[in-house]
């Protein structure tokens, strides 16, 4: 249970992620808020890690730091996924242990659970079935944070937990169209064909400038007469969407539980906690939701020679709904407001 004057570790506080938590933590009244950049604490380094727990009196963890991104990134670098995550996980778990800290809370992804898993998935499906092929190595280092936290509970007695939340976007996203993940790469791909239809070359620099290079690909669709959207896929996975201020709701939710809760609510063997809406849509139907927003009017086209990833993947939320927490953000407000950022960022 955190208390308002514990520290409070946000390892991964430039994340999307981490940032909302922080955010969240703050609005909330909690001042004490200890964080590391990269250059500062290399969480994949065991004796950094160790040391830096060492130097500082931590009472609560929040492990929101990852190396995350979409299916493109996950097939390129698969070796990366696994051994960055699972380094990180390992690392900060056991030092939090070593140092006697009694809370943490470990961010992991729907992406646990099995390809064929039954819809919407319980927190039980876990394990049950082969993973998606795509995401595997990530999957797998998402699991093993799991049962690291589980681990540790059962053999040293913390209260380690662990939250899945489901795709998530917002603020602070990363819109690298190389390794971004469907939303925000949704997003951006409207906006460019927007400004495209427009003749506003010099407004794609701009956005080029601070979001990164436009791949070959997408910049031949851009140059089209009229600009089109190239989607990975049929269109016809669907996929539920969480605003990322909803999962640092329910992250501080699910960090403010006494010992006594969290466990009344939780099996030893199975502690985690699923975060989401509860509410699904097709990538085709969210490609139109988001031209909407953006304001784009031209064609979406399907490249069916891309993998679509899983069928479905929809959270059973039942259970935080139970504990008491739903989410509040709908999907068309939370887009909006993730464009909004989107312009903020790029107008700078």
């Amino acid at each position: 249970m955190v208390k308002r004057d514990d520290r409070i570790f946000v390892a991964g506080h430039r994340g999307m992620v981490g940032s909302a938590i922080c955010r969240k933590l703050r609005a909330e009244g909690y001042d004490n808020i200890v964080t590391r950049s990269r250059s500062e604490l290399d969480l994949t380094d065991q004796r950094m890690v160790r040391d830096f727990f060492r130097g500082e009196s931590i009472d609560h963890v929040v492990l929101a730091a990852a190396r995350v991104g979409g299916i493109h990134a996950n097939d390129a670098y698969p070796a990366d996924f696994i051994y960055e995550n699972l380094m990180i996980e390992a690392n900060l778990i056991h030092g939090a242990h070593l140092a006697g800290v009694h809370h943490l809370l470990f961010l992991g992804s729907s992406c646990i659970y099995p390809r064929e898993a039954a819809q919407p998935m319980k927190e039980s499906a876990l394990m049950t079935g082969p993973l998606e092929p795509t995401n595997e190595p990530y999957a797998v280092a998402k699991i093993a944070g799991i049962k690291l936290c589980e681990s540790y509970n059962r053999q040293h007695g913390p209260s380690y937990r662990s939250v899945m939340p489901t795709n998530l976007y917002g603020p602070n996203d990363n819109y690298d169209l190389m390794n971004s993940h469907v939303l925000p790469a949704l997003i951006r791909k409207c906006h460019l064909a927007r400004l495209a239809s427009a003749k506003d070359w010099a407004a794609i620099q701009r956005d080029e400038t601070v979001y990164g290079p436009i791949p070959p690909d997408v910049r031949s669709t851009l140059e089209e007469s009229p600009p089109k959207v190239v989607l990975w896929g049929s269109g016809s996975p669907r996929r539920e969407f969480l605003h990322v201020d909803d999962l640092a709701s329910a992250c501080v939710f699910v960090m403010s539980l006494s010992d006594g809760d969290y466990q009344k609510w939780t099996r030893p063997m199975q502690s985690h906690v699923n975060v989401g809406v509860g509410k699904d849509a097709s990538i085709a139907e969210l490609a139109e939701m988001v031209k909407g927003i953006v304001g784009y009017e031209g064609e979406v086209a399907w490249d069916a020679t891309k993998p679509d990833g899983a069928p479905r993947k929809l959270l059973d939320v039942s259970l935080l709904a139970r504990m008491g927490w739903t989410a509040g953000i709908s999907l068309a407000e939370g887009i909006r407001d993730a464009y909004s950022a989107y312009l903020l960022s790029a107008a700078k």
